[in-house]
């Protein structure tokens, strides 16, 4: 893998966000309306792991079980771009998502 997509890779948001409210059976927000209790279990499972390569077998677990239920299938996936300055550092753009979360934590103007 290249050194790039290793850090970028490293720099994901963490997946809880997005399984807790859109896809275990008590949430508010799993419009979808599925509910598999052992997917609530794995998902608990992945959260509570401090091992990232052991979390990321269960978040590909995870992945795997809710495209084979289509649970919520993904018809599309727009490409986007995006650019800023030279003197802007510590940007992270969130690659995996068109939805970026725009974490401005790091990021700071070199001028």
């Amino acid at each position: 893998m290249r050194a790039a997509a290793v850090a970028a890779r490293d720099k994901l948001d963490d997946p809880d966000q997005n399984f807790y409210e859109n896809y275990i059976c008590d949430s508010n927000r799993n419009y979808t309306h599925s509910c598999d209790r052992e997917l609530d279990t794995l998902i608990d499972q992945q959260s509570a792991e401090s091992d990232q390569e052991k979390r990321r077998r269960l978040v590909s677990e995870i992945d795997r079980r809710l495209q084979d239920r289509v649970v919520r299938p993904i018809l599309y996936h727009m490409r986007q771009a995006t650019c800023w300055r030279p003197e802007v550092k510590g940007l992270n753009i969130q690659v995996n998502s068109i939805y970026n979360g725009w974490r401005m934590e790091e990021v700071w103007l070199d001028k």
